[in-house]
């Protein structure tokens, strides 16, 4: 019996399987590669740089340490100088953006730029996270995948998710944390079981490659976690996540607000860093703690180490050191931040139960762990990978129900007081919901002006019966006609299927009958400013083919008609321009 070359031929799952263990490892790889950048930065500058300048000496000394974050950004002015629009701020959104409406596009020099320009941020001592840079990398590799096999759009947002998932499991040494924020964050709750398999693949292979290097180490050593009493812990919790949800809340409208400000200061942009920097130097003078990620003070506080006043302090200052690093152009992410701020927190929290009923609450430290995970999930709207990434992170199973509800409240008080996460206010406020998907923001892009047509004919509410149906005898393609009064104003509308009742009706009832009788004049219509969603909406939902469009809803003068397939065709043009000019952009970059 002969063997079929084509049985030799891996299906469509298997292929993608192994496209995704190729991914992790390039993800996993690549981690390694960016943390040890990140690593010799911090070595040279941050270390360096205060021996050099003999600030750990203090006194007078002290007053030099701005200089070492102004070096960072300073450093920073030639990649944003030969890359503009893709090195300075908070770059998260873009890359969402590119994902979810843009088709996956992402450039190989991504993977470069960011590990450089977050190296020099984080580096020199700007408060900001690697968290967010490593899932643009991974899936910045993901997407040059997808492009290399020509895969389709669809296929290549699974690759850009599965380099994402990568990056987080080999960054925090927890892989289902890394397949979480991938399918929550990344691909926005919305996946299929074979995207699935990809993105756990692609989390194992990294992490099994950065355990090889750096061994199997969680990202913070966390003491054994246990539950005191939990009839007065559990409560105390449910009160500590709504403490989480409302401080996240700040802690977004603080970050666009200080980015609106620095986007409104009339002095050059490459100065804006620099200002951001000397900020962040003088805060560090009294506050060394929001320098940098401090995930080494982090793991102290998650001891139970800390006054109590500076803690409480460092939760405002890191919400404002990373608003002020990233707001200004620094280059980062907000996730390592986020943990920080949710440690510090819960610590400060953890310290006023044990003042009140010590022999019942645990130790701060065992607050400040949990508070990790309540604040990650309240700032993120991302509760399961908060949950999973702590999870992992301790190895104990009964942190699993403080947790859930503490994730689950914050997440639901921080949504309530602010609908947008941290990653989804410039979408809102374009007037796109990212998780309706590419072809939403497609439609919301576009008006109804652009696909209506102005050669319409209209009818007089003062017109007979005779003279109606000659306009629908002479009719082609249309099965509408509005009906205006004598100022050409809108005042109903009249179909084939009022004309059908018409021919059926006796003659008799028809003698004398003027169009304004027997049109509709519960009308429909749209404005010319209306987007083609809206249009849309309003054709499935009314169940009609053709609606009237004015000038604006108080005169509403009429200026033409709307029909259900030119809506259709074009938006099937805008994606087909959007797909080209990003094809000729890959292309062009590839042989550029």
């Amino acid at each position: 019996m002969k063997l079929k070359y084509s049985s030799l031929i891996p299906g469509e799952n298997t292929r993608i399987i192994f496209i995704a263990a190729f991914i992790g490892v390039m993800a996993g790889l690549l981690n390694i590669i960016f943390r040890t950048v990140v690593d010799f930065t911090n070595e040279v500058f941050l270390v360096g740089g205060s021996e050099l300048l003999n600030i750990d000496q203090g006194g007078w000394n002290l007053l030099l340490l701005p200089l070492i974050p102004i070096s960072g950004m300073i450093l920073l002015i030639p990649l944003s100088l030969l890359f503009p629009g893709e090195v300075n701020g908070y770059g998260f959104t873009k890359f969402l953006r590119k994902v979810n409406l843009e088709g996956g596009y992402i450039k190989a020099r991504t993977i470069v730029l960011k590990i450089l320009s977050t190296a020099l941020t984080i580096g020199t001592g700007n408060s900001a996270g690697v968290e967010g840079p490593i899932a643009q990398i991974g899936g910045a590799m993901g997407s040059q995948v997808g492009q290399f096999f020509r895969v389709s759009g669809n296929r290549r947002k699974v690759y850009i998710a599965a380099g994402c998932a990568g990056g987080i499991a080999g960054m925090f040494n927890a892989p289902i944390a890394g397949v979480f924020f991938a399918s929550e964050i990344v691909l926005l709750g919305t996946f299929e079981v074979s995207s699935f398999a990809a993105l756990v693949v692609a989390s194992s292979m990294s992490t099994v490659l950065t355990r090889a290097y750096y061994g199997a180490h969680p990202a913070f050593f966390i003491p054994e976690y246990t539950l005191v009493n939990p009839y007065v812990e559990i409560p105390l919790y449910a009160i500590m996540a709504v403490i989480m949800g409302v401080v996240a809340v700040f802690h977004i409208r603080i970050f666009y607000f200080v980015r609106d400000k620095y986007l409104q200061w009339k002095i050059h942009p490459l100065l804006k860093p620099i200002s951001g920097a000397l900020l962040i130097g003088i805060i560090g003078i009294g506050f060394p703690q929001v320098m940098g990620d401090r995930y080494d003070f982090v793991e102290d506080v998650l001891h139970g180490e800390g006054a109590f006043r500076l803690l409480f302090a460092l939760v405002f200052l890191k919400i404002f050191a990373t608003a002020i690093t990233l707001g200004s152009g620094g280059a980062g992410g907000v996730f390592a931040p986020a943990l920080f701020i949710g440690a510090m927190l819960g610590s400060t929290f953890g310290s006023v139960a044990n003042k009140f009923v010590p022999t019942m609450t645990a130790d701060p430290g065992t607050y400040a762990t949990v508070g990790i995970g309540a604040f990650l999930a309240a700032s993120t709207h991302a509760p399961m990978t908060a949950i999973f990434l702590l999870f992992e992170m301790t190895g104990n199973y009964l942190i699993i129900v403080p947790l859930m509800l503490t994730s689950i409240i914050g997440t639901m008080v921080a949504r309530t007081f602010n609908k947008d996460s941290i990653d989804t206010v410039d979408f809102s406020r374009e007037g796109i919901d990212i998780h309706e998907g590419r072809e939403a923001a497609v439609m919301k892009s576009l008006r109804v002006g652009a696909a209506m047509t102005e050669d319409v004919d209209y009818i007089s509410e003062r017109a007979n019966i005779n003279q109606l149906f000659e306009i629908f005898r002479m009719a082609k393609r249309s099965f509408y006609f509005p009906v205006v009064d004598d100022s050409g104003k809108l005042t109903g509308i009249v179909s084939m299927q009022d004309i059908k009742n018409l021919i059926h009706s006796d003659y008799r009832d028809r003698v004398g009958q003027l169009v304004g009788s027997i049109c509709n004049r519960n009308v429909i219509f749209l404005t010319h400013d209306d987007t083609l969603y809206t249009a849309m909406k309003v054709f499935d939902v009314k169940g009609i083919e053709e609606i009237p469009v004015v000038d604006d809803r108080e005169s509403r003068w009429v200026i033409g008609m709307i029909k259900r397939r030119n809506v259709i065709a074009v938006y099937n043009r805008e994606v087909l321009n959007r797909g080209i000019s990003e094809k000729v952009e890959s292309i062009n970059f590839t042989h550029g």
